[in-house]
């Protein structure tokens, strides 16, 4: 009897190489290793890799070792519970100090193994290979996180920033190096201990004006027991808690110091050591409320720098609500007849693209399955030999049955005449079209209630002016057709982009996380959010109390965000102005005449993207199939 076993997939030993380095440098058996199409990251003791490619390249290879070897490195050389009792509560000075301790923790690994140095650069460079840092030309456009990170990994290691991020690094590195060159050039002294780098590193962020967030937290930390306790018995007892304190820092520096070494050495699964390091990190002062690791713009933007003087006069309402329905009807027959040439064009790419959609959307079968229906084709397997297992197929689902596309329009002033006719035009007929094959679709546009301020620019003036107020305008985020909402119900609902003094203001970044706020909410499993803009964030009152970049900034934030961290899909289109330079997936259309065709293609494009990753899916081996062989 022979027993009938799988055939090894050809990527498998490399996966099983790749998860027994990991557990070896990060000196841990109980790591995880998890290929995945998500964003790889280290979730606990899950390390989450890139899934590769059926025919990987030198390079992809490189990156996907250097994302298992960063992750290996964050467990054996970083104490969670040291990093949150000595970092900042949050916003700029909190993303700084994680930057600086992952470039301390990968600079360990640079340093003692040159593999891992060169996996980690292939990594470095990949990060930064799509990004559009080379052409920043203000240190408005350059995080300071990522600049810090990279001029500490240089200072680390010796290696230079990758070639896409060295303007980043240029642009700050004056000031940088003007203001803290001395504090730098301790940091390769500290490097295996955690604690004392971390202490170094707060004093960087003192030196670079950040150390408002350290005393914040400072006070957080101070508990009624010590502001109310005993001077004199405090005084009485500061010589001893001093010389103790000293011996218990200079033990878990030697311990730390230890630790680093052997991390990266052969040895067993250290869980007594970690716990070691964890006691004496308890001892040190923690913060009355925990820190939430998923902090995020969209959720508290106050903690990246961005305010709002007041919400109260902010409005999301439905496009019915702001006129009545004679007058959308005379709006919509108006919308109809100066478009009514440009509607045929229209209706053919759309057209097109349906076609497109119902060819991907053939159904077929999955065969040689363990469950469904029985295969009646290959029943004559069993006659022949009644050993032969069963055989059952499945029918395929619909590819785009559980998707959900937004579509955000620009109702800025600049859009006014042909670009928003144009717009409104599209979106009505991509809506028709795409319900047609099943797929949801949602409406929406941003704007502001008034020009320059509105109320909240009134309140401001009463409350004396003060300073940097933040957002200083009256937000009008107007829904024209939601996802659930029938094309025929909200069709003339679109007519009101044509009227008259509708359109004023743009504050982009948070019109983009309403948009995403409201798609996370969405029960569909796929989620695309295409924004239609003409450019940057404009709004007068906003920008005359604060920073020139102040929305702008904000907004690479929030695209940062969506692009690296959510599900949903994010695509932009830019009317007569370059929005490539915000967005990772966009296109810039110099005509408005264009936008259609634009607008159909890549929604095509990401259709076929979608069809391609699942079949590539079903032509991988399923290792179920193998389930139910028998012995013979």
């Amino acid at each position: 009897m022979t027993l009938t076993r799988r055939k090894e997939a050809p990527l498998d030993p490399f996966k099983r190489a790749v998860t027994l380095t990991t557990r070896s440098i990060a000196a841990d058996s109980g790591v995880e290793v998890v290929f995945t199409s998500e964003p790889p990251g280290l979730v606990g003791k899950t390390a989450r890799l890139p899934e590769p490619s059926r025919v990987p390249s030198k390079t992809e290879i490189a990156v996907i070792r250097g994302h298992a070897d960063a992750a290996a490195l964050s467990i054996a050389c970083h104490d969670p519970a040291l990093h949150e009792a000595l970092a900042p509560s949050g916003g700029e000075a909190r993303a700084v100090f994680e930057a600086i301790e992952q470039a301390r923790v990968e600079a360990i690994g640079a340093k003692r193994m040159q593999g891992v140095a060169a996996n980690l650069a292939a990594r470095m460079e990949q990060r930064y290979e799509r990004s559009r840092f080379a052409e920043v030309a203000e240190r408005s456009e350059a995080p300071l996180p990522d600049a810090l990170g990279l001029l500490v990994r240089e200072k680390l290691t010796g290696q230079t920033p990758p070639a896409k991020a060295r303007a980043v690094v240029d642009l700050w590195r004056p000031w940088i190096e003007g203001r803290a060159r001395t504090v730098l050039e301790r940091m390769p002294e500290m490097l295996f201990d955690q604690e004392a780098f971390g202490r170094l590193t707060r004093d960087l962020l003192a030196a670079l004006n950040l150390a408002d967030q350290l005393e914040q937290r400072e006070d957080q930390e101070k508990s009624p027991d010590e502001s109310e306790a005993d001077p004199d018995a405090s005084d009485g007892e500061e010589n001893a808690d001093g010389e103790q304190r000293a011996d218990s820092s200079a033990d878990s520096r030697a311990e730390q110091d230890s630790m680093s070494e052997e991390s990266l050495d052969d040895r067993d699964d250290g869980s007594t050591d970690r716990r070691d390091r964890e006691a004496d990190a308890s001892a040190l002062p923690r913060r009355a409320e925990p820190w939430r690791p998923n902090l995020s713009v969209l959720d508290n933007p106050e903690a990246f720098g961005y305010k709002v003087f007041t919400r109260a006069y902010d409005e999301i309402v439905n496009a019915e609500e702001l006129c009545d329905a004679d007058e959308l009807e005379r709006l919509r027959a108006f919308l109809d007849k100066q478009l009514q040439a440009l509607h045929g064009a229209v209706a053919r790419l759309a057209n097109r693209l349906q076609r497109r959609l119902l060819a991907q959307q053939n159904r077929g079968w999955d065969f040689d399955l363990d469950e469904g229906m029985i295969d009646a084709a290959r029943l004559a397997r069993v006659i022949v030999d009644p050993m032969h297992p069963l055989m059952f197929k499945q029918e395929r689902e619909t590819s785009f049955r559980d998707t959900v596309v937004t579509l955000l329009l620009d109702n800025s002033g600049s859009m006014r005449g042909r670009p928003i006719m144009v717009a409104a035009c599209c979106a009505d007929i991509l809506a028709r079209t795409l319900e047609r094959c099943g797929v949801k679709v949602e409406i929406l546009g941003f704007t502001t209630r008034a020009w320059k301020g509105g109320h909240a620019r009134e309140a401001w003036l009463n409350a004396l002016k003060p300073a940097l107020p933040g957002r200083l305008n009256d937000l009008r985020h107007i829904v024209y057709k939601s996802a659930d909402a029938p094309w025929r119900r909200s069709r003339r609902n679109l007519g009101l982009m044509m009227r008259e003094g509708l359109l004023k203001e743009n504050i982009d970044g948070e019109a983009l996380a309403w948009a995403h706020a409201r798609l996370l909410a969405r029960p569909e499993q796929r989620r695309i959010l295409m924004m239609i803009s003409d450019g940057a964030p404009v709004d007068d009152s906003t920008l005359s109390v604060n920073s020139g970049s102040y929305l702008e900034r904000h907004l690479r934030q929030v695209i940062e965000e969506i692009e690296t961290r959510s599900s949903v899909e994010l695509l932009a289109i830019g009317i007569g102005h370059d929005v490539t330079r915000y967005y990772r997936r966009a296109v810039t259309v110099t005509d408005a005449e264009e936008l259609a065709g634009v607008m159909t293609e890549k929604l095509a494009e990401l259709f076929d993207e979608d069809v391609a990753r699942r079949q590539m899916l079903r032509a991988m081996p399923n290792p179920m199939r193998a389930k139910r062989r028998k012995l013979h």
